[in-house]
């Protein structure tokens, strides 16, 4: 079986666990409020803004034996750069406070992912990041467009509010094989380990932030799911 399969099939409770978060599957029905998808927005800026941090991280630390996978996270650099503006763009169409949001701290579940992700490339293996991409890249193809669809119509908004989930959506798909090519070539059994931990760790700290996401629109508390 090839590493990217592994992948899948290693993390599949995991991916479980994130895709039945309540407030994704009522954001597919067209379940949603605005504040609440003002502040998913917020919460995907604090992690997005690390991307490229955490990418560039990633490639200081690899070995000159690994210069094949320094080259792709180059390229990962070039594509992900400035994508944290793109969602504070949408926040403004959506009629969210930018400067507030910019100020703002992450929610807990946020953060913890992305300092797992610094953590795990530091003292696990760099490739660890990895991990991560394959979990939010992934999510988008599997969710972001219909999403986003979704929400438009529900809440009225502009097209220029969608720029974020409509980029990592169905048009992200070249990216992902892309994604699906760069894990077969990974034989290196801790960096394996790594990607798979991580990403088993991702997907339940990113469900969290899905389901904190009432919470921080400040709606009444529903039993949780």
């Amino acid at each position: 079986m090839s590493f990217f399969n592994t992948l899948c099939e290693q993390t599949q409770t995991e991916q479980q666990y994130l895709l039945s978060a309540r407030p994704i599957q009522q954001a597919l029905q067209g379940d949603i409020s605005l504040p609440r998808y003002q502040a998913f927005l917020s919460q995907a800026y604090h992690h997005v803004k690390h991307t490229v941090p955490l990418l560039m991280r990633c490639g200081s630390r690899l070995s000159l034996n690994d210069e094949w996978l320094r080259k792709a996270v180059i390229e990962y650099i070039g594509e992900e750069y400035g994508h944290e503006r793109w969602i504070l763009n949408d926040l403004d169409a959506a009629g969210g406070d930018v400067d507030m949001v910019q100020n703002s701290e992450p929610h807990t579940p946020t953060q913890a992912m992305v300092s797992l992700v610094y953590n795990a490339i530091d003292n696990v293996h760099p490739t660890a990041f990895f991990g991560m991409a394959h979990v939010l890249e992934g999510t988008s193809v599997k969710l972001a467009t219909a999403a986003a669809h979704k929400i438009q119509s529900t809440l009225g908004l502009p097209e220029s509010a969608f720029s974020y989930l409509l980029s990592h959506g169905d048009l992200d798909q070249d990216h992902v094989q892309f994604f699906e090519q760069l894990m077969n070539r990974v034989e290196d059994a801790d960096a394996q380990r790594a990607i798979i931990q991580t990403a088993k760790h991702v997907y339940r700290l990113y469900g969290d932030m899905f389901r904190a996401l009432p919470e921080l629109a400040g709606e009444q508390p529903e039993a949780s799911v």
